[in-house]
């Protein structure tokens, strides 16, 4: 494998491009956008709901359901990141926290891990968003998140993830 070429950067972000020998033996390039990785936090409120976020995304040109997630900062440990996105996106902080895994949302050309956190015994908290976020908090119960999914409402991959990976774990219900 040689030494990968930068061909692009931004804010955390690089696109870079190496020569890999696949298993095959095949010597080929691949262009991977190198990501330094993010949380998704389920929230579940004290009352059993699940808080979501509704956030326009300006990739699609619209508005999602998703659960509070966020990119790590230079050296910041995932459950450090989980408390701070929790924090800042719906204002809230948890006293309890299980980690349930990781996620790779797009391993075809993203070396993206998202790391899986539910978040319990949630309180209000006040921190700053950042700018360009434009967030709504709202709750959903468990069966409303179900029906979201299977009618094609809740389309985020990284919730839908969790949300599976949680209910197998029986953390909810």
């Amino acid at each position: 494998m040689s030494q990968p070429k930068q061909l692009f950067a931004w804010k955390r972000f690089t696109l870079e491009e190496s020569e890999h020998t696949l298993p095959n033996g095949l010597v080929t390039k691949h262009i991977t956008l190198e990501h330094p990785g993010a949380v998704l936090i389920l929230p579940i409120a004290n009352d059993g709901k699940l808080v979501m976020i509704r956030q326009y995304r300006p990739s699609i040109r619209r508005w999602i359901y998703e659960f509070p997630a966020g990119t790590l900062e230079s050296e910041e440990s995932p459950n450090v990141c989980a408390k701070r996105e929790l924090a800042e996106e719906a204002q809230l902080r948890a006293d309890k926290w299980h980690a349930i895994g990781e996620s790779l949302p797009a391993p075809g050309f993203c070396n993206e891990t998202q790391y899986l956190f539910v978040a319990k015994q949630l309180s209000p908290c006040v921190a700053d968003m950042d700018d360009d976020e434009v967030i709504e908090v709202a709750h959903f119960s468990v069966d409303e998140v179900k029906r979201l999914i299977a009618e094609n409402e809740i389309q985020d991959s990284k919730t839908i993830v969790a949300f599976c990976r949680a209910q197998l774990l029986g953390l909810i219900t």
